[in-house]
């Protein structure tokens, strides 16, 4: 019987099994950033530890670091200290760390996929629940508390039970101006904000397969979404595409056999799952969410839910307290509906392929009047892409705030934040009460396309009637 990716790089990495039944599984790749990471360097010196791998754990920083001025000291002394603390702790352990100087610094799910350390066969850890960002790569990915990181410190392993595998199909062909952001939320949509409990998703599906491997990496960072531990797509020519040439990546003599390694992980064609479900592409449209809930979403051009139509009495509370916060009434439409402020960047869309897809759009155009616009890259890299590309610069004269490369306005642990009850167009990954900084704060989770038509418009816009260049 054969077996999925799920399953192969579960027992390639098994060391035993334990009395209480699970396994003590070797993680073969770390990363840390400087939210999770102190507390378990702590804890390591309170047990008279040290690393067991250093080689195996990789450090950046991103959630606290400033976009708009990145001299040290920052004016935000608790974000220098934990800066330092980052420092200090890779230094004294022996940690690679991909430090403001470094050129490689930047949001860690970014770095990882960008210099080849993320590889097909992994098991990938991080204290960060958008690890499940690496299984684009072909990877088991999944976040961990910090604890666990403690753990896979001292350890270079952890205790865990398997999950049960989902493969989730999305066939035929996207329309357009509809890609991976816009799978995600619908596949979440219709699954539900808790849909995954206990699941790997593996995606996969001829629209899938045709997926370039930024588009891979947001539809994986948004498993968590729903709920899975983690989600992943099998290797193929794409994954080696992009991996040839990265500066962890097997080169020479080793590539081939590397290639023909990492394929060996691929899903067996008679493998088995505990469930499957199907999507048509066709029937996707461009999405954007409502709620505060990454689940509560529709179409460009459908309404918000009418509570009173919902028979369970949890999912109508839910509904009417989703649509109190975010100052809607039910069956309104969102199309049109006015933003204060775009934001375009994170862990999910602040890839080099987002910005090249944004960037013809907006040449010739201007924000609209009263928008805060934002563009942040997710890494150094993506940044001197950007540059070098002169992106960057259409994106300036567009009348965006061209920022450095950070976590930026996904989440407020840093100086980019709304204000009072502005209403955001974000590219991230979470609608949650006050996720992006103010305690009233709205969320709108959207492509960078859509985005990007909204930021020009002022309101929330189907980017195929914006852009004839789409």
């Amino acid at each position: 019987m054969g077996k999925t990716l799920y399953q192969k790089v579960w027992d390639a990495h098994t060391i035993r099994k334990m009395p209480d039944g699970r396994a003590q599984l070797f993680i073969a790749t770390h990363y840390l950033h400087e939210v999770t990471s102190p507390q378990a360097f702590a804890m390591l010196r309170e047990l008279g530890l040290s690393v067991l791998h250093p080689e195996r754990t990789f450090a950046t920083v991103d959630h606290i670091i400033p976009t708009d001025n990145q001299s040290e000291p920052f004016a935000d002394a608790r974000a220098q200290a934990m800066l330092d603390a980052l420092r200090n702790n890779c230094k004294q352990f022996g940690i690679r760390f991909f430090d403001l100087p470094s050129g490689h610094q930047g949001i860690v799910h970014m770095v990882g996929p960008e210099l080849g350390i993320s590889q097909p066969g992994m098991t990938i850890v991080c204290g960060d629940s958008h690890t499940a960002t690496h299984g684009a790569m072909g990877a088991v990915a999944m976040g961990i508390g910090t604890t666990q990181v403690r753990d896979v410190l001292a350890a270079q392993s952890l205790a865990m039970s398997p999950l049960k595998v989902r493969r989730v199909r999305v066939e035929g062909q996207l329309g357009r101006g509809v890609g991976a952001k816009d799978v995600a939320l619908h596949i979440i949509n219709k699954l539900g904000a808790k849909g995954g409990l206990g699941y790997a998703y593996e995606f996969a599906g001829s629209a899938i397969n045709s997926m370039g491997m930024d588009g891979r990496l947001t539809l994986c960072n948004l498993a968590i979404e729903g709920a899975a531990r983690c989600g992943y797509v099998n290797p193929d020519g794409t994954t080696f595409e992009y991996l040839c040439g990265r500066p962890y990546a097997p080169s020479g003599a080793e590539w081939d056999a590397a290639v023909q390694r990492w394929s060996s992980f691929a899903s067996d064609a008679d493998a088995t799952y505990d469930d499957e479900v199907c999507f048509d592409a066709a029937g996707i449209e461009p999405t954007v969410t409502w709620g505060i809930s990454p689940d509560m979403s529709i179409g460009i051009n459908g309404m918000i839910p009418d509570p009173a139509e919902e028979p369970d009495a949890q999912k109508r509370t839910a509904l009417h307290a989703a649509l109190e916060y975010m100052k809607l009434q039910p069956s309104e439409r969102l199309k049109g509906k006015a933003v204060d402020v775009v934001f375009i960047g994170s862990c999910t869309n602040g890839r080099i392929s987002d910005f090249r897809s944004v960037a013809p759009l907006l040449k010739g155009r201007r924000v609209a009047q009263g928008v805060k616009a934002l563009a942040v890259p997710g890494s150094q890299e993506t940044a001197k892409q950007c540059e070098a590309e002169g992106i960057a610069e259409i994106f300036r004269q567009a009348g965006f705030e061209w920022r450095l490369p950070g976590c930026s306005m996904c989440l407020a642990m840093n100086p980019d934040r709304l204000e009072g009850v502005q209403l955001c167009a974000s590219t991230s990954n979470r609608n949650f009460k006050g996720r992006q900084g103010s305690p009233t704060g709205r969320t709108l989770l959207m492509s960078p396309v859509m985005a990007a038509a909204t930021a020009v418009t002022g309101v929330v816009s189907d980017p195929r009637e914006i852009f004839t260049n789409l």
